[in-house]
């Protein structure tokens, strides 16, 4: 009850994340986007932020609506997409940008603490870890010998 209550919540999160990068936070998510992800990319910093919003409604819709046997990937995939976006995070404490109400070093310092936390959120409430250990009567992937 507890581990799916934590699953519809961290979904529910993603969607909603992901829907901000699109709509009213647009305007922010650039200060998280690296220099040397537009300059790695030939693509615009706006391309960045609606790319990672559209991910991050898919990764969220995976995660609620995603059948049981398939959701240790989906867990191992979105744990992925916040280490992916660490990075980002890192960006925005070190450039010293002010955006989602992060206004000072050790506020942007003391988010990417939390980071660590989404990444085991999402592999504890999809069971991912549970599969992985074989503890869970759910494979780690569709298909996959038990």
């Amino acid at each position: 009850m507890i581990r799916t209550l934590a699953r519809l919540v961290l979904g529910g999160f993603l969607v909603l994340a992901g829907t901000a990068h699109l709509t009213w936070l647009r305007e922010e998510f650039p200060a998280q986007v690296p220099d040397w992800v537009v300059d790695a990319l030939p693509v615009s910093i706006d391309a960045v932020v609606v790319v990672s919003g559209v991910v991050e409604i898919a990764a969220g819709l995976a995660v609620l609506l995603a059948p049981r046997a398939w959701r240790p990937a989906v867990g191992w995939a979105v744990a992925a997409l916040f280490v992916a976006v660490f990075p980002g995070n890192v960006h925005q404490w070190l450039a010293g940008n002010d955006a989602f109400g992060l206004d000072t070093d050790g506020a942007r310092l003391t988010r990417l603490f939390f980071q660590p936390l989404l990444v085991a959120w999402a592999l504890w409430c999809t069971g991912a870890w549970a599969a992985l250990r074989g503890r869970s009567g759910t494979r780690l992937s569709p298909g996959a010998a038990p």
